[in-house]
């Protein structure tokens, strides 16, 4: 398949941010595509969804915790092409939510300072989502 023929898939994250101005990363479960890699929360928009629904059932799903659409910020988004497809993600910043935050779907959760992000493997599409949020926060 050529670059240009891959499907786009749309995936949506949110770099949730605490009152100490740490960013949550989720840790990819075994068993899954780049198990062991830290990640921003999220998941794939269905059809039919908005990437707002999306994430919002998403982080229910994840993490446990109720977040309204008016507390998402639009971000910055990655474009990275994979092997069998091109993902397009855009990220969201979050800074209230409801319930606490609690690993349901990765093997580990972290609140970590935005300058020691890139001390964590990440996926290659969520990499570059990192010096933006260095540099933000």
């Amino acid at each position: 398949m050529t670059a240009a023929s891959l499907p786009t898939v749309l995936v949506v994250a949110v770099a949730l941010i605490d009152v100490d101005g740490r960013v949550l990363i989720a840790k990819r479960p075994e068993g899954k595509k780049l198990a062991g890699l830290w990640e921003f929360p999220g998941g794939k928009v269905e059809p039919g969804e908005r990437p707002e629904q999306a994430l919002i059932r998403e982080l229910k799903e994840e993490l446990g915790i109720d977040v309204s659409e008016n507390c998402l910020s639009p971000f910055v988004f990655a474009s990275h092409a994979y092997d069998s497809f091109h993902l397009l993600m855009p990220l969201y910043l979050c800074r209230r939510w409801d319930g606490v935050v609690t690993a349901r779907e990765h093997d580990g959760l972290a609140w970590v300072k935005p300058s020691k992000l890139s001390d964590y493997p990440m996926p290659p599409a969520d990499e570059p989502l990192v010096a933006w949020l260095r540099d933000l926060l």
